[in-house]
């Protein structure tokens, strides 16, 4: 028995980093999208960039990866199935999100898998439903945040350099958008990049039997995460970096470091209240709001739209798999 247990634990960990190599070609990709959508820095480098950050993320905050461990199923209800049943449908849908450019919120993937999964097992008594209910009220008041704050904040910066010259903005904004492209990045990593972490956690305490885990998370599990976030980036990542850094609207670098900030700003709060919002809501939200400032026909409503449909239908989907799996996984 503890070797067929030691042989889950391994096989969820590799899921897991499967997790986190989507997650970086989908979400942490978009979190770098606008700085190479400006041309401010090469594809190639925003990567190296993003990766470091998102490994100072990583292991400057685990809030959300307790949040995503212990927060949303009750601990009686909280299995290999269950886990397997979570990864195993978020990984799939992910993936298939991925290739065809569509930037998805794999944090509310991931919420909404491990829910179903803990319905297929224990029924609603496996949910914590209020935990969940914040965790859906963030799914609507990040974006929403993200439009109107990075709208208002971009109609400041056109105030205060109203008499300034172009190429003076560029070179501004072009520095500022470094700064803020790492803010952002570093932003996911405590907030999406969490998943894998807490994925891993809640295997080891199944394994192990010791909750104190979730006081002082394992170094490697940490890195492990970090660093298939950052490969999945590396690899396949231009797609949805495509998607948001040209589709949606046309971005100079005073539009990127405005988008950036605001969004940076909402999922940091997020990230220190335990809260796992979506880099891709705030990040699609504030470059729509950005695109808005300039006229609404700037933002191209028809990728926008693809990607709200690709939102509002990951959460039925991760769940209906997961509970699939979770239901033919019960039966052995």
């Amino acid at each position: 028995m503890p070797e067929a247990a030691l042989g889950v634990l391994i096989f969820i960990v590799v899921l897991a980093v499967g997790l986190g190599f989507v997650n970086g070609m989908n979400d942490a990709a978009n979190a770098i999208a606008t700085v190479v959508g400006t041309r401010v820095l090469s594809p190639r480098t925003a990567i190296i960039m993003a990766a470091f950050a998102n490994l100072l993320g990583a292991a400057t905050g685990t809030a959300v990866a307790a949040t995503i461990g212990k927060g949303i199923l009750h601990p009686e209800f909280i299995t290999f199935n269950v886990i397997i049943a979570a990864l195993a449908a978020i990984v799939i849908w992910g993936g298939a999100a991925t290739f065809f450019g569509l930037p998805i919120s794999l944090t509310h993937g991931l919420v909404s898998g491990l829910a179903f999964a803990g319905l297929a097992v224990g029924g609603f008594d496996a949910v914590n439903i209020t935990v969940l209910g914040k965790i859906i009220s963030a799914v609507f008041t990040a974006p929403m945040l993200g439009f109107v704050g990075a709208f208002f904040l971009m109609l400041a910066v056109y105030w205060l350099f109203k008499d300034s010259l172009p190429s003076r903005i560029r070179h501004i904004f072009s520095n500022g958008q470094v700064l803020s492209s790492m803010f952002m990045a570093y932003t996911h990593g405590k907030n999406d990049g969490q998943m894998p972490i807490g994925v891993i956690t809640m295997a080891l305490v199944i394994y192990t039997g010791n909750s104190g885990l979730w006081d002082g998370i394992p170094w490697w599990v940490i890195i492990v995460s970090a660093t298939a976030i950052s490969m999945g980036t590396a690899i396949g990542g231009w797609r949805v970096m495509k998607t948001l850094g040209f589709r949606v609207t046309n971005l100079k670098p005073a539009q990127g470091f405005v988008a950036q900030t605001g969004a940076a700003g909402i999922i940091e709060l997020a990230s220190n209240l335990g809260i796992p919002v979506s880099t891709t809501h705030s990040m699609s939200a504030a470059i729509m709001g950005v695109g808005a400032t300039r006229r609404f026909s700037a933002v191209r409503w028809s990728v926008a739209g693809n990607i709200l449909t690709a939102w509002v239908v990951t959460f039925p989907a991760c769940g209906a798999l997961a509970f699939l799996v979770a239901s033919i996984l019960k039966l052995f």
